[in-house]
């Protein structure tokens, strides 16, 4: 048996890595299909309530870009999703004209709320496993 180079244990790692991301994200699909969500719209609205944790307070698209695994056009069409159903509200920033905010409605809220046990549920089942 050929023993394995330092690049080819990194490669192997990180296509382990990829591997649990895309049976993570599945299995969050799955588990939050029954709400009307899927694992990006929930990124979203996770990182919306962690960022703007009160009534009235909003984040900047510009600032999700990077912390979701979406291009930039994708995330505004999963914004405006979220909008349509009533979960994400945007408006323009005043001080910069090209800026968009955008903000859990009550309704977020209350779904986030609804739906973050059966997430965490799902990974800490998933990153379980990764870890035996």
């Amino acid at each position: 048996m050929a023993v394995k180079t330092a690049e080819a244990r990194l490669e192997e790692r990180w296509r382990d890595i990829l591997a649990v991301h895309a049976r993570t994200m599945c299995e969050i699909d799955r588990a939050l299909h029954p709400y009307g969500l899927g694992a990006s719209d929930f990124e979203v609205l996770d990182i919306l309530a962690a960022e703007s944790p009160g009534d009235g307070d909003h984040c900047r698209v510009q600032n999700l870009v990077g912390r979701v695994h979406l291009s930039q056009s994708a995330l505004s069409r999963l914004i405006g999703r979220l909008e349509k159903d009533g979960l994400v509200e945007r408006s323009v920033c005043a001080e910069d004209r090209r800026g968009v905010w955008v903000a859990l409605t009550a309704k977020g809220r209350d779904l986030h709320s609804e739906v973050l046990p059966v997430q965490r549920a799902v990974l800490g089942r998933m990153l379980a496993e990764r870890e035996r």
